[in-house]
């Protein structure tokens, strides 16, 4: 709609396609669609209509062939409307003055001119349209104020100065109707333009949610999976009993990953419908815990977890999930720590440990940490991480306490 709405500096002859948006809100091609049933009912109006208006005009010229065809050009022009827009307005007001100069009886043709304008306001040819209507206008008021002398009929008196108002509030009012048209056009486009956008916000919120969610799953839970797998590799011929352990361990974790990813992906088959199970919250802590154990990682709990929102539960826990993930995978470190503290209206979730940082990417992956921030800005949190002065690494969230159900 950019072409209508923006002011036209100058007017176009081309060929114009006007239709409403797209579900992405962009403009195709519209009235590929000729407006033949619109077009052959308005002339056969046209041709009856001016036929009964002809009888109580007696002064005027008579209905000839000629009159006919200059009927039937106007209304035919109409056909082209949506495709010319301007030159269908500049076509029905010169061929409806040169039936009026010629005479004949006033009448529904006057129609046609107000359909042309109409089509040419609404297409975003404001000023062609208003120059079309006003050329018959101005043409309507030299003949009837003063060529009326020299063109038929004959013996026929001016216009008075009433008449000529009768017939310029005409012409303002369809110029009138043709804008408010226009405008309420570009409402309705403009509102689909932003349903569209939203709709697509929508999806790419609801994309990136489940690409957190299945990278929090699957990084902790392969992680588990990798350190174990080694872990059993190494002790299968000398501790058979431990390599059984580290094996009931990757069972356990691979069997509650693939429970969380079909979860996930329920809520892509199902639009709309509640998830078959709750989503994990801190209520899982423990089971986190018993998992970074298996790991080989020890984690001590400070603080009592306290009880949030749904949202807010859902991050909390997914930011505990990945900061131990990444202790695991890129800290020499064997012991963590998760410390929950208030501030205020704020929870303060920190997690700590000591290091030191065993490759390049110390303190997680980019998806990991990115993941984080955005949970902890969705909730209007913050997250900070990145390496503390007495060695290690510590991953701070400070997340509101007190959110509404709906956020």
């Amino acid at each position: 709609m950019e072409e209508q709405r923006a002011p036209s500096h100058r007017w176009r002859y081309g060929p114009v396609w006007r239709g409403a948006p797209d579900d992405d809100g962009a403009e195709p091609p519209l009235a590929r669609r000729w407006p033949w049933r619109s077009t052959v009912l308005l002339t056969a109006f046209v041709l009856i209509g001016t036929n009964f208006a002809a009888h109580s005009q007696p002064l005027r010229v008579p209905l000839d062939p000629y009159a006919r065809v200059l009927l039937l050009i106007a209304s035919v022009l109409l056909l082209w409307r949506h495709r010319y827009p301007v030159a269908v307005a500049f076509g029905t007001a010169t061929v409806t003055l040169g039936y009026l100069a010629a005479g004949y009886p006033y009448g529904p043709v006057l129609l046609t001119v107000a359909v042309g304008c109409f089509s040419a306001v609404v297409a975003g040819h404001r000023r062609a349209a208003w120059a079309s209507v006003g050329l018959l206008w101005a043409g309507h008021a030299l003949i009837t104020l003063w060529l009326y002398r020299w063109l038929p009929p004959s013996g026929d008196k001016g216009a008075s100065l009433t008449q000529e108002i009768v017939v310029a509030t005409w012409v303002l009012a369809i110029v009138a109707l043709s804008e408010l048209a226009r405008i309420r056009r570009e409402q309705w486009a403009r509102e689909r333009a932003d349903r569209a956008q939203a709709a697509r916000r929508r999806a790419d919120e609801e994309r990136l949610r489940i690409a957190r969610e299945l990278h929090d799953v699957l990084a902790h839970s392969i992680s588990v999976i990798n350190v174990q797998a080694g872990m059993g590799l190494a002790l299968l011929d000398s501790d058979p009993e431990q390599a059984r352990a580290a094996l009931t361990t990757i069972k356990a974790a691979s069997k509650e990953a693939l429970g969380e990813v079909r979860q996930v992906l329920d809520t892509l088959r199902t639009s709309g419908a509640a998830p078959r199970a709750p989503a994990p919250g801190l209520d899982r802590l423990p089971e986190l815990v018993e998992q970074a154990a298996a790991a080989g990682l020890t984690v001590r709990i400070e603080g009592e977890p306290p009880r949030l929102p749904p949202g807010a539960d859902l991050a909390a826990f997914r930011i505990v999930q990945e900061a131990l993930t990444n202790v695991v995978r890129h800290s020499g470190s064997r012991h963590a720590r998760v410390r929950f503290a208030h501030d205020g209206d704020a929870l303060r979730l920190c997690i700590d440990d000591d290091g030191p940082a065993t490759g390049a990417d110390a303190g997680g992956s980019g998806n990991g940490l990115a993941g984080m921030r955005e949970r902890a800005a969705a909730l209007g949190g913050t997250i900070e991480a990145g390496p503390r002065p007495d060695g290690g690494f510590r991953v701070l969230a400070v997340l509101p306490s007190h959110l509404r159900e709906d956020q």
